[in-house]
């Protein structure tokens, strides 16, 4: 049976736990098995790339790694909640 997650493929989220806390970005790709999601710009790792025609010598490339779902939120529901809200000055 297909997982069912609060988030889908285009969505802006921002991460609201873990070491990448506070960074936003649109979600690229969603990986139901390990319930995680590749958001961009976000959890950044470099691979090795072997030499093909695209890399003729081979590279060192930036790509995504994934988040757990658990750690996203929706950018307007995190905009709205009420931890973000200004606090008015103190009426004297």
């Amino acid at each position: 049976m297909a997982s069912k997650f609060h988030v889908k493929r285009g969505d802006e989220v921002v991460v609201i736990a873990g070491s990448h806390k506070g960074k936003s970005g649109k979600v690229l790709e969603i990986l139901p098995a390990k319930q995680r999601v590749r958001v961009e710009g976000v959890a950044m790792m470099k691979r090795h790339v072997k030499k093909s025609q695209e890399n003729p010598n081979g590279a060192i490339v930036e790509r995504e790694g994934s988040v757990h779902v658990s750690n996203l939120q929706h950018q307007a529901t995190f905009a709205a909640s009420k931890k973000r809200v200004a606090k008015a000055p103190a009426q004297a």
